[in-house]
C-alpha cells in the first residue's frame, strides 16, 4: 500500500471514530426491540442486563442473543439481580429452552449465564457496575470480562469498547481496547487494503494497533458502520461510502474522484 493513501484512510477512520467517541451518550439499538433495548441500556440501574448480554453474544447473531435478558425479564416479571440470584441452574436451562431454546447452545449458554450471576455477586458484590467503577485501566476492565465463562477476547474487548465509546464510562486509558475483527471489519479492512485477502482475526487486531496504538478499538464502529451500511459481500454502495476515494474497491467502482470526501 503507499504511504500517503495508508494515512489517508488512517485520517477518515480516526476523524469518524473521533466524532463518535466524542459525541454525547445515546441510546443504544442492541436489539433493535424498544423494551429490550431499554433494558440493556440501563447501566445505572440493570448493569447485569448488559453483562449477562455480552456473555450471551456467541454463534448468533447478535441481535438475538442480546434479547436474551429481555425475553428472561418477561418470563420471570422482572430483571432484579436478586431475582437472578435466586434462580438455579436448572431455573435457568428451563428459562432459556421452554417454550423454544432461546440460543442454539441452550445447556451451554445456560450454564454461562448462571455461572456469570454468581460471578457478579460474588466478585463485585452483587453490583456489575464495580466492574468498571472508579476509573479502571482498560485492560483491567477487558481481564475482568475475560474472566466470564465463555467470553473470549472479542466479547471481552467489545464491551469494554461499547463502555467507553457508547456509555461514556471513564477509563484510565484505552490502549488495551482491541478492535473486535467480526465480518464487517474484516471485509472493509481487506478491501481498504489494510490486510491481506483472508486475513485473519490477530492480523485485523495488529493493523489496528498500528493505525491507533493509544485507542485501537477507536477505528471499530467505523468500520463496522461501514460494512453494514456500504460494504456489502456484494454489490457494494462504494458510491455512498465517505471511504471510497481512498478504497481500491471504490476507485474501481467510482473512479474519476480526485480528492477525500469529508465526513
Amino acid at each position: 500500500m503507499v504511504e500517503a493513501n495508508l494515512r489517508e484512510i488512517r485520517a477518515l477512520l480516526l476523524q469518524r471514530g473521533e466524532d463518535l467517541f466524542r459525541a454525547p451518550a445515546e441510546f443504544v439499538h442492541f436489539t433493535g426491540q424498544k423494551g429490550a433495548d431499554v433494558l440493556l441500556d440501563d447501566i445505572e440501574n440493570h448493569p447485569h442486563a448488559f453483562v449477562l448480554g455480552c456473555v450471551m453474544d456467541r454463534q448468533i447473531k447478535a441481535e438475538r442473543a442480546w434479547l436474551i435478558p429481555y425475553l428472561f425479564s418477561t418470563k420471570l416479571g422482572e430483571f432484579s439481580f436478586q431475582r437472578l440470584r435466586s434462580l438455579s441452574l436448572s431455573d435457568v436451562l428451563n428459562l432459556m429452552r421452554v417454550p423454544r431454546p432461546l440460543h442454539r447452545l441452550p445447556e451451554e449458554l445456560s450454564s454461562n449465564f448462571h455461572e456469570a450471576v454468581r460471578m457478579i455477586s460474588n466478585d463485585y458484590a452483587g453490583d456489575a457496575r464495580n466492574i468498571w467503577r472508579n476509573r479502571p485501566a482498560s485492560g483491567e476492565v477487558v481481564l475482568r470480562f475475560l474472566r466470564f465463562r465463555g467470553a473470549g477476547p472479542k466479547i471481552a474487548t467489545m464491551g469494554t469498547n461499547i463502555l467507553a465509546r457508547r456509555f461514556k464510562v471513564p477509563l484510565s486509558d484505552y490502549q488495551s481496547i482491541d478492535i473486535s475483527a467480526d465480518v464487517h471489519v474484516r471485509r472493509v479492512f481487506e478491501r481498504l487494503g489494510l490486510v491481506g485477502d483472508d486475513a485473519g482475526v490477530d492480523e485485523v487486531i495488529y493493523r489496528a494497533r498500528t493505525l491507533n496504538p493509544e485507542f485501537p478499538g477507536l477505528v471499530d464502529f467505523p468500520c463496522w458502520e461501514i460494512g453494514r451500511k456500504w460494504c456489502r459481500p456484494t454489490m457494494p454502495l462504494c458510491g455512498d461510502c465517505y471511504m471510497h476515494t481512498v478504497c481500491p474497491v471504490g476507485q474501481e467502482t467510482c473512479p474519476g474522484t480526485a480528492s477525500s470526501q469529508q465526513l
